[in-house]
Order: structure tokens, then C-alpha cells, then sequence
């Protein structure tokens, strides 16, 4: 059997949503987890007419309430260039001025499919709604999607958002407009936003989204290599042939970044594609704009979505949560029970239908009250074991408000790295260390990675399961390692020893046997029992060095916010390469760390 839309007849049960809420959105290899996608083939059929499916009590009242109060269309929207781009249409009944929210789809082969349940969510709260898939993706074979090369969120989408919003403004003539996007979606939601010549929009939700796409792809001479090529995998196109997604150009830029060539022009074309480049429009048109992250994102580092954040002077909020790409937003687009698996599942999204509903709707609730800021501290959940060896989340992890990013950080703690000591690691201590010199074997990937797979090992987190490292196995002929004595508390009764808020720094004297080499830097939290979580972590590559030549290098750690319990450890990891990026090390190189006297080598780290 087959529903309206082409797709197979699928029937969702309970335990097809607790798999979304206890697993997330996302697959293997990323994939989008195929409860997820049942879910929302289901949920469109249903939409659709088609009675053969069967759904849980709650998605079928959620269904039949939108049904019958709403009208559905999957129209195409033609651009200006006459490609036709797949939508989904919800449009409320009735002669009542209503908001409208305009949802241009993530980056996946299901164009706007994955999230009807945000969609039959958002009519349900008092919008019209306008799915649509940017210019090129999706499976060819599957209704969702759209004609054309794909933009990567350049002029064209804009155009084409431009375009979408005339359409919408004369389809539904809505009160009020909004857009609201994740991952792909999100960044391009706020350039249509800034690029509006009407400013016809009133808010903008990004969820998992970039500021600086240039710094995304490649920041301290470091290509983030396995994020480029999960996207490009993941387009509904073949992975192996690139010509049926991307034009010339296009697959060109992609092929420059991967071999690291002509680099200057990939941040050219980078940097026209990122929202932190067009402040200036977004601050003219006060847009108001929410933004939410994570903290160990693997697409789209922290580091760059805040320092476009603090750069908005519009009306706007900060949610940065624990997790991965998409993991704290994932399960309230895609579809969640009332009953949740654990407490704090669905506030990502709940908060983003509050910022929605207080620009559009008008409802007098509390965002006006809240702070610019929000963190939530890793890894301050409570759990408990579930069979199968994982934990279930029973009290979720503690949050800060504050009103200003400046304001997270209040103090800078300055430990000094040591020469090598008699356990053969060297040590971070408050005191001067200088005149010492330290090397390791470049080249060869450790068991010190900032995670295991993209996406899954972050989605874990947000779930109550931190990746645990066991720094006793590190190979130290291919890192270095310094760490702490065990912590204590420093004036305080919770049991929390540090309160590490913000980004680190670190500064290196640094020299290769190599004209070049990569470090990749790790913070770790070591638990008395001696495994490790990581709190951090960034690279950096070091190019035309000359034999022998001492270079100083000072680098910039990911921000995090993270409490070190009294007796564990704070220990910094160096090596020369991670899975997740480019390294100019060279296998049977000698990468040399030294202390030179009044230019120590140091970790500064923020506090709170």
C-alpha cells in the first residue's frame, strides 16, 4: 500500500516515538533514524486522507484537530529562474487574519518531510504553515523535492526565500510572519530575513544553526573535512558523482576544500553564505531572532554561532544545550508524546513555539522576562541504568541564565604546563614552569578524538550517555598530556571544584622536523576511578616552519560550560590529528612542545 504521497502505508505505535525520544533523529552513517521518517510518511498520509494507517491516540486527535480546521496543499513554488521548489502547504480555514510560519527545510534527501509533526504542532497553535525544500534537494523519487542545484544557502535561496514569501504573503495574506529553520534551514532563514527588501518577517527561529560558515569549514589553517563529506553524502544524490546536486562551480569550491587548494576564494564564497556577513541588514531590520546550539556541534562550531550572536543588536536569545547537530531539537520537530522519557525532552522546542507565539501571536508570555543568555551545564543531569547498558535521563541537566554572553565568563585561571614528571605526563600547576621541552610522533591518529561519529556521539550526550575515555590508554609516544592535581572546591558548597565558563586558550611554543604541522588540543575531565569525559577541544595547523624554528602559537578552545567536581582532574591533551579534520602531519614526524622563559606555555581558562 502506498499513502497520497507515493510513499508506503506505515503504522506508528508508542514505541515508535519512544525510539525518537529515547534515540533521537538521528541514524547511523548520519542518517535520519527510520522511526523519525515513519513517523512523518505516517503523519502526511494521515494529513492526506489515508485511513490505512494506523497512529498513537494523541498524533491521531493532533491529525484529525488540523485536518479539520485546515486546508492541505503541496504546491510548487516557482523561482525566478523557473525552478520548482517542492512545498507543503497549511493553511487555516476561516476569514481571521493568522501568523504565518514559513519552515525552509534541513540539509537532507527528504527535503521538508521529517518534521510534520512541527508542522501539524504549528497549526495547532494558531499558524498557517509553508514547508518548503530549497533549490536541489532530495531524492529525485520522492514528492519532497526540489528542482536545480543546490545554493548552499547562497543569492539563489534568497532569492528564492523572497520568492516563497510573496507566494505566502498572497496565498495566505497572514497577519504576521515568521521563519523558522534547522541545521540547513536555519541559517538560511535568517539570510532571507536580512535580505528581505520589504523586512516582511517578524522572527526568526534558528535551530542548529551557523554564523560564519567560512570559520565552520575552516578555521586555524584546519579544514573540517568529514563535515563536508557527511553533507555531501546526504543530498539524495550519489555521493560518488556530484553533478546531478552541485553546478561546476560548486563542485569545484568542494573540490579545493578537500585537496586544500585555493582556499582564499573557498572563504570568499563562504563567507557571502554566512548571517554573521549581513549583520548590518539584520540589525537594520530589528529581526527578532532565537538561536539554539550545542556544545560539542560537530557541523557548526560553537565558537562562531556566539560571536555572531553577540554582535545582534536586535531583540534576541541564546539556548545552548548539551549534545550534537539537531539532538535537543530533533524529538519535538519530529514527534513526541505527552508522556516524555525523561523530564526537559521537549523544552528546546518549546521555547522556540514561545518566542514564535510572543512576535506573532502576540501571547503575553514570559519571553520578555527571559535573559539573552541560556546554558546549560554539561553533564549535570541525573540518570539512572536502563537494560542494555545506557542511562535514562530522570532530572535534567541545570541551566544559567545570563543577560549578556560577556557576562558568562567572570574569571580567568592561568595554569602552566610542566616538563615531563615522574607518572610521565607533564602537569597544569599555578606556578611558573619554563626552560623544558616535550615531543611526541605526528602523523597518527590516538584514542583521544573529539568523538566517535558525528552527530551520534553528541545525540548520546544529549540522552544522558557521554562518550567515557580512558586517558591510561593514550599512546604517549603520540600526545602529550598535563593535567591537574585533584581539584577542590574553592569556597563553595555544591561540590563543584570548577566552573568552567567560556572558551580557553592556549598558548604553545611549537616546533616540526616537518615544514608543517596540525595540534589538535582536548580538555578532559578525569573522574578519580580514571576514565574521562571531554569538556573541549580545537585544532590548529602551523605551516612554513623552518627546521628548528621555535613558533609561538595561541589558539582558542570551543566555549563550554562545564562543572568539575572536587577531586577530578582538569587535563590538557595534545596530538597531531582527529578523524573530524585535515592534518598537515606528516606519519614519522617529530612535533616539539617547549616552555621558553617569559613566554610560558599556558592554558587560560575561563570561569564562572
Amino acid at each position: 500500500m502506498t499513502a497520497a504521497s507515493g510513499e508506503p502505508t506505515v503504522s506508528i505505535t508508542d514505541a515508535t516515538l519512544t525510539d525518537i525520544a529515547t534515540n533521537g533523529i538521528w541514524g547511523p552513517g548520519p542518517t535520519v533514524n527510520q522511526a523519525a521518517l515513519n513517523t512523518a510518511r505516517a503523519l502526511l498520509g494521515a494529513l492526506q486522507g489515508d485511513t490505512r494507517a494506523t497512529l498513537p491516540a494523541e498524533l491521531s486527535t493532533l491529525v484529525a484537530d488540523v485536518r479539520q480546521r485546515a486546508t492541505i496543499n503541496l504546491p510548487r513554488i516557482t523561482a525566478n529562474d523557473g525552478i520548482r521548489l517542492s512545498a507543503l502547504s497549511i493553511k487555516l480555514n476561516g476569514s481571521d487574519q493568522r501568523p504565518l510560519v514559513v519552515m525552509p527545510a534541513g540539509w537532507s534527501p527528504y527535503g521538508w518531510l521529517p518534521f510534520m509533526y512541527a508542522y501539524l504542532t504549528l497549526a495547532q497553535r494558531g499558524y498557517h504553515v509553508l514547508a518548503y525544500t530549497p533549490r536541489g534537494l532530495g531524492d529525485p523519487a520522492l514528492p519532497s523535492t526540489s528542482e536545480g542545484y543546490i545554493d548552499v544557502a547562497g543569492p539563489k535561496d534568497w532569492t528564492d526565500g523572497s520568492t516563497v514569501l510573496d507566494y505566502a504573503t498572497e496565498a495566505f495574506g497572514p497577519s504576521a510572519i515568521g521563519l523558522l529553520g534547522e541545521s540547513y534551514g536555519s541559517g538560511i532563514s535568517q539570510l532571507i530575513a536580512a535580505h528581505d527588501r520589504d523586512n516582511r518577517v517578524a522572527a526568526v527561529v534558528a535551530l542548529s544553526t551557523w554564523g560564519n560558515l567560512a570559520t565552520s569549514l575552516y578555521d586555524n589553517g584546519t579544514r573540517h573535512l568529514e563535515a563536508v563529506k557527511a553533507l555531501t553524502s546526504f543530498t539524495g544524490g550519489d555521493p560518488n558523482d556530484l553533478s546531478d546536486k552541485f553546478d561546476e562551480d560548486t563542485r569545484q569550491l568542494l573540490a579545493d576544500f578537500k585537496n586544500g587548494e585555493n582556499l582564499d576564494k573557498v572563504v570568499e564564497w563562504a563567507t557571502e553564505r554566512s548571517p554573521q556577513a549581513h549583520l548590518a541588514l539584520t540589525n537594520e531590520n530589528r529581526t527578532p531572532t532565537f538561536i539554539s546550539n550545542s556544545w560539542h556541534e560537530s557541523l557548526f562550531p560553537a565558537g562562531q554561532v556566539i560571536e555572531t550572536f553577540t554582535q545582534l543588536t536586535v531583540p534576541k536569545r541564546l539556548n545552548m544545550w548539551i549534545g550534537d547537530h539537531g539532538a535537543p531539537e530533533g524529538p519535538g520537530l519530529a514527534g513526541l508524546l505527552t508522556g516524555l522519557p525523561f523530564p526537559g525532552l521537549g523544552k528546546p522546542m518549546q521555547e522556540a513555539y514561545d518566542w514564535l507565539d510572543h512576535h506573532l501571536l502576540g501571547k503575553n508570555n514570559d519571553v520578555p522576562t527571559w535573559k539573552a543568555v541560556n546554558n546549560q551545564v554539561m553533564f549535570t543531569y541525573k540518570t539512572t541504568p536502563v537494560p542494555g547498558g545506557s542511562n535514562r535521563i530522570t532530572t535534567p541537566a541545570r541551566r544559567e541564565e545570563q543577560a549578556a554572553w560577556q557576562d558568562v565568563t567572570t574569571n580567568t585561571e592561568r595554569w602552566y604546563l610542566t616538563a615531563t614528571g615522574a607518572g610521565g605526563d607533564g602537569a597544569l600547576t599555578t606556578n611558573q614552569a619554563d626552560g623544558w621541552t616535550r615531543d611526541f610522533l605526528a602523523g597518527e591518529p590516538t584514542d583521544a578524538t573529539a568523538m566517535d561519529a558525528l552527530l551520534q556521539t553528541g545525540q548520546k550526550e544529549w540522552f544522558g550517555n557521554p562518550k567515557t575515555y580512558e586517558p591510561t590508554k593514550f599512546d604517549r609516544t603520540k600526545l602529550l598530556v598535563w593535567s591537574t592535581d585533584p581539584l577542590t572546591s574553592q569556597d563553595r558548597e555544591d561540590g563543584v571544584a570548577r566552573r568552567i565558563r567560556g572558551a580557553a586558550q592556549l598558548r604553545l611554543t611549537v616546533r616540526s622536523t616537518q615544514s608543517a604541522t596540525t595540534l589538535v588540543a582536548y580538555l578532559f575531565d578525569i573522574d578519580p576511578d580514571g576514565t574521562a569525559r571531554i569538556i573541549t577541544h580545537e585544532p590548529c595547523t602551523i605551516f612554513e616552519l623552518e627546521p628548528g624554528e621555535d613558533r609561538i602559537v595561541n589558539w582558542q578552545l570551543q566555549p563550554a560550560a562545564y562543572d568539575l567536581s572536587e577531586g577530578h582532574r582538569l587535563a590538557l591533551v595534545v596530538n597531531s590529528c582527529d578523524k573530524l579534520y585535515s592534518s598537515a602531519s606528516q606519519d614519522g614526524s617529530t612535533t616539539t612542545i617547549t616552555s621558553l622563559t617569559d613566554i610560558e606555555a599556558v592554558l587560560d581558562l575561563p570561569v564562572g
